[in-house]
């Protein structure tokens, strides 16, 4: 049902049906949760082998004991892995603990505070500091930014990536604003992949941007493809090479999707000098991150051909998850207005939009029947959504089963609040 072209008469008599059926559902009290996107247990069952990898032994290529002190910036064997990854050196990578988001942190705060190239660079200087958060995203990266007291400037995610228009005006105009955050490869949460001449605007940013402007570039889903011909992404390595604006650029990914969600590597990849200059702050911090983790994760995962294999069986998990969503939303909503959404080739989520002015109302419907999602508006600066209309949708935890009851309940009260709306009631 086409809800602009239903008569009033249809809108109630399917409301009264659609209530019948959430009563029903209510009476199961059901406990079903999209609320983020972990990995499944079958996931992280697929790195089991990681247990016991070393045999007793813990040295590294270079003779490194990896149960002892030291090596801040990680083995090199593997910095040369997930450099793979990042696109970058392995003179321009350091890899340290188990969290990207840790990293992440550690160079906001480093760089607000002690400041990259000196006390005098530091953003904590000016009065006030900005940065521009593409919407929707990922609600971790407005987290830090609100906690160190930065503003927030939203910008719209377009399929291919930032408003780069908008955004080559802001940064040009306003020297308070200090990066901006990216996921390039499947954002979170649209799943879209930056269209090459994206990438290299945002390399070249640097060069008009106000001084110790930095790209934070997220790249949580380099390789989380749900299909072998899934988009690729450009290298901002490259680009930022040829525009001398490496010194700008911050990359950054981790394991946590790739093997054990909370046992596994981080990376970050930038210029040397920035590298040196982390690193003495980070020798303040720490003595050296977990090498034997590290020196586990190079031994499972080779190389890139032994990872790409690795990933294709965490996509045979994932893909029917993804399915049963995208295959729901279309027979259920394709034809009636209701609402629109990203159908990914990769990454963690679907991003639903209903009607403007719904998506509070939707998770609060689907809460009181035991569905948990994702809050409206966490996918936007300190969480408000000014059309209220963007929910996030991580289907890879739930047993299949539990997507399908999951995402069952979650158009029967999109259909709910949307007839409702309608009817002005």
């Amino acid at each position: 049902m086409h809800i602009e072209q239903a008569t009033e008469a249809e809108l109630r008599a399917a409301l009264a049906d659609l209530h019948e059926q959430y009563d029903a559902l209510a009476a199961k009290k059901l406990n079903l949760d999209l609320t983020r996107g972990k990995p499944s247990a079958a996931q992280v069952t697929l790195s089991d082998a990681l247990d016991g990898i070393l045999q007793g032994n813990y040295r590294a290529a270079d003779g490194t004991d990896a149960r002892n002190y030291g090596g801040l910036e990680g083995l090199p064997e593997a910095r040369a892995l997930f450099a793979g990854v990042l696109g970058t050196a392995p003179e321009e990578t350091l890899v340290g603990g188990n969290s990207s988001l840790t990293l992440m942190y550690q160079v906001m705060d480093f760089a607000l505070r002690e400041g990259l190239r000196g006390a005098e660079s530091a953003w904590g200087n000016r009065d006030q500091v900005k940065f521009l958060c593409p919407v929707p995203g990922y609600d971790r990266h407005f987290s830090v930014c609100e906690y160190l007291g930065i503003e927030m400037i939203p910008v719209p995610l377009l399929d291919s990536g930032p408003d780069m228009d908008l955004i080559e005006t802001l940064v040009s105009t306003d020297a308070d604003i200090k990066g901006i955050w990216c996921v390039p490869r499947f954002s979170n949460p649209t799943g879209c992949v930056y269209s090459p001449d994206t990438v290299k605007r945002l390399a070249r940013l640097p060069q008009t941007a106000s001084d110790d402007f930095i790209v934070m570039w997220d790249n949580a889903y380099a390789v989380h493809t749900l299909q072998d011909d899934a988009p690729a992404l450009d290298s901002i390595t490259a680009h930022a090479r040829a525009f001398g604006t490496m010194d700008g650029i911050f990359q950054f990914g981790s394991t946590s999707k790739i093997t054990f969600a909370g046992a596994g590597v981080a990376f970050l990849g930038t210029s040397e000098r920035n590298l040196n200059t982390f690193k003495a702050h980070l020798a303040f911090q720490t003595i050296g991150p977990d090498k034997v983790n590290q020196l586990r994760h190079v031994r499972f995962l080779q190389d890139e051909a032994t990872l790409h294999t690795h990933m294709a069986r965490h996509a045979a998990i994932l893909k029917p998850r993804f399915d049963a969503v995208l295959d729901t939303l279309q027979r259920e909503l394709g034809s009636s207005d209701m609402g629109h959404w990203t159908t990914p080739e990769g990454g963690y989520f679907v991003s639903f939009n209903t009607l403007p002015g719904l998506a509070a109302n939707i998770v609060e419907l689907a809460g009181n029947v035991g569905v948990k999602l994702t809050p409206a508006g966490a996918t936007f600066p300190y969480g408000k959504d000014p059309e209220d209309s963007n929910i996030r949708l991580s289907p890879s935890f739930p047993a299949l089963a539990d997507v399908q009851a999951s995402v069952d309940v979650f158009v029967l009260c999109v259909k709910i609040a949307s007839i409702k709306q309608r009817l002005g009631s």
